[in-house]
């Protein structure tokens, strides 16, 4: 960083705060009550421009160390650290805790089934017999003429031992395509455990330990993949096996959603085990009854973030935003309890809270905010804690105060788990990726893009996401989503069969045969896992290459703000896929860092990982990578259409 550059600071342009009218209507309330919100606090605390470009090292008590000023490429921390080192250990460190994040999300699910089968906890079930049978088949466990509860603890006891390391790997990482199970054996990126793994990646970013940024990188690989391959794969197929497979399902989305006559509960975080309790409480007729008798009209259940999903995906139950809606809700004055977990939840909800009479209950044994009621949650006793907590928002609704729900709302499809998307492609008797890889092959499909991640208020709502969609599906592109980008989605209306009259003639053309949408809700964050098994799925069908670095696929993720996000960019580069980051890089200032991560991540696993905030430029860049590599698979050439007579269907 240049001494001009620390000295001068740059007039920032004003920009809208979210292109959801939903959010711009409550946000005029706040402002004209003077109440703090995400919005308002970012454009008081202006960012430290030496940390946000990673410069600053603040990892030991020598510092913080700025590598700043004139000559500031060649400066040292006082421990002799490079810029290179400093980027790649605060990059070793963010996938470290987004893999920890996942994985311990994980590690709850494992718990869970493992309590069901020892029949510890009466409130599940196994929901979907036929996956816990299939992911049984995928770990090789032998199931002849073993129960059901009894191949649920064996499934456990080894998705547990993914963790501890004794299962000696991965154990889904088998589901890779051959060539890229062979490149992560040949670069001892297999990881060796997920504990491990995060446990070592401390370890070496202690300062005098990994000082080679290359050497960094690959630990910030290896931890990754242990949490694309590792905690978040099985805590989607669990998840699946425990509450149910998503199979696509109707629903509203944005704090429209609201009901100005019945008992509003938010659910907001990460982890299902809860909230598929709380769905099932609100639909007890005996506390539907005990709603009404406050004078209320029932119960009505939303959700925020990925929690949202879980419900959404599995239940149908609408959610009422992404992470930057969490506070709004609260805003409209119409929530008796919002009900909190783990992951992306502010601490900003509980002075907010008081506010207004919304209750703030935290349940997580990780996770208290101070001052915030804490209803701690087990599994063994789920459906009487889900009970307890919404008749504490019931009580609660008596103590509304004025209310001002927005009338803004999305209509969406959600639900498309990689099963159903396989049944959908090829029938009941037939489920197949072929029509897929066959319709990319001739062009209708020029390719596929993931839309991933989060909201950061540090660019304007939903802006990069609705946009990127808008236009890839126009190129004839099919777009999955997930995470916070799913619900942007959901809430401008993009999630629908309608949305296919702005697709491109090919993908129209397809979808309309099929009946699939052009854009694909997938479910949570952790639900990236299934793009991956969708892509070495399309890999093994044939036609596309042998390794998803040969895909014409790309992922996006435009306004990612947390480690979680940036672990899940790592682990897809490490499984191959070119992926973009919007919001700005935080290794703007390491050009050793810079290269590592681009080209040098081209030449060892096949893909790159670019920061770039101009999303006319991020469109740009992925449709090139998608037409780079349809060249190189020799598909992109205009062929004819023929009308094949009998004999030709035979031979074919």
């Amino acid at each position: 960083m240049s001494d001009e550059k620390t000295k001068t600071k740059k007039k920032e342009e004003p920009r809208p705060k979210s292109i959801d009218p939903a959010a711009l209507e409550v946000l005029e309330r706040a402002d004209a009550a003077g109440i703090s919100t995400v919005f308002s606090r970012v454009d008081e605390m202006k960012q430290c421009p030496i940390g946000a470009a990673g410069s600053c090292c603040a990892y030991c008590a020598m510092g913080p160390c700025r590598l700043v000023g004139k000559g500031a490429e060649e400066k040292t921390g006082i421990c002799g650290a490079t810029h290179g080192t400093i980027g790649a250990r605060t990059w070793l460190r963010a996938c470290a805790t987004g893999t920890a994040a996942h994985a311990d999300h994980g590690r709850d699910i494992v718990n869970t089934l493992k309590a069901v089968s020892e029949g510890k906890a009466n409130s599940y079930t196994i929901r979907d017999p036929e996956k816990l049978m299939r992911v049984a088949g995928n770990m090789n466990i032998d199931t002849e003429g073993k129960d059901i509860l009894q191949i649920a603890g064996e499934v456990a006891d080894l998705a547990m031992d993914n963790f501890t390391g004794r299962a000696g790997g991965m154990t889904y990482m088998s589901r890779a395509p051959k060539k890229r199970q062979e490149l992560w054996e040949k670069l001892n990126l297999v990881p060796r455990g997920i504990d491990r793994e995060i446990v070592e990646s401390m370890h070496r970013t202690h300062v005098g330990v990994d000082q080679d940024a290359d050497h960094l990188l690959d630990q910030a690989l290896r931890v990754s993949l242990a949490d694309g391959w590792g905690g978040a794969m099985l805590a989607t197929d669990l998840s699946d096996v425990l509450f149910g497979t998503p199979k696509p399902l109707t629903a509203e989305a944005n704090l429209g959603v609201l009901k100005r006559d019945e008992v509003n509960i938010i659910v907001h975080g990460h982890e299902p085990t809860l909230s598929d309790m709380i769905v099932t409480a609100s639909r007890d007729p005996e506390i539907v009854e005990y709603a009404k008798s406050k004078g209320a009209k029932g119960v009505n259940l939303a959700g925020i973030c990925c929690t949202a999903n879980e419900i959404l995906m599995r239940h149908g139950i609408s959610p009422a935003g992404n992470f930057l809606h969490q506070e709004l809700a609260v805003i409209t004055g119409a929530v008796e309890a919002m009900v909190v977990d783990v992951q992306c939840v502010l601490q900003a909800l509980q002075p907010l809270s008081e506010k207004f009479h919304t209750k703030l209950i935290t349940t997580s044994p990780k996770a208290k905010i101070p001052g915030a009621e804490h209803v701690q949650f087990d599994e063994e006793h789920a459906l009487d804690i889900a009970r307890d907590i919404v008749r504490m928002a019931i009580d609660n609704y008596e103590n509304r105060g004025e209310i001002q729900i927005p009338e803004h709302k999305g209509n969406m499809v959600a639900g498309f788990s990689h099963e159903y998307i396989e049944y959908m492609l090829g029938g009941r008797y037939r489920a197949s990726f072929r029509p897929l890889n066959d319709n990319i092959i001739n062009g209708r499909i020029k390719g596929a893009v993931a839309i991933v991640g989060c909201n950061n208020p540090r660019v304007t709502q939903d802006e990069g996401i609705i946009k990127l969609v808008t236009e890839l599906i126009k190129r004839d592109i099919l777009v999955v989503v997930t995470g916070c980008a799913a619900h942007a989605s959901g809430k401008h209306g993009i999630l629908q069969p309608e949305m296919l009259e702005e697709a491109g003639p090919g993908l129209r053309e397809v979808g309309e045969a099929v009946g699939i949408p052009p854009v694909l809700h997938l479910g949570s964050c952790v639900d990236n896992s299934r793009i991956l098994t969708i892509l070495s799925h399309v890999v093994e069908e044939g036609g596309l290459g042998d390794d998803i670095s040969d895909l014409p696929a790309a992922a996006i993720c435009p306004e990612y703000y947390c480690d979680k996000a940036l672990a899940i960019g790592t682990y897809a580069v490490g499984s191959g896929a070119y992926v973009v980051f919007g919001v700005r890089s935080p290794i703007e200032d390491s050009e050793e860092m810079k290269q590592l991560t681009t080209e040098g991540w081209e030449k060892k696993v096949g893909g790159q990982l670019v920061f770039e905030p101009d999303y006319e430029k991020i469109l740009e860049m992925v449709m090139n990578r998608i037409e780079q590599k349809r060249d190189a698979l020799g598909i992109n050439v205009e062929k004819e259409r023929v009308l094949l007579d009998m004999a030709a269907r035979r031979e074919l």
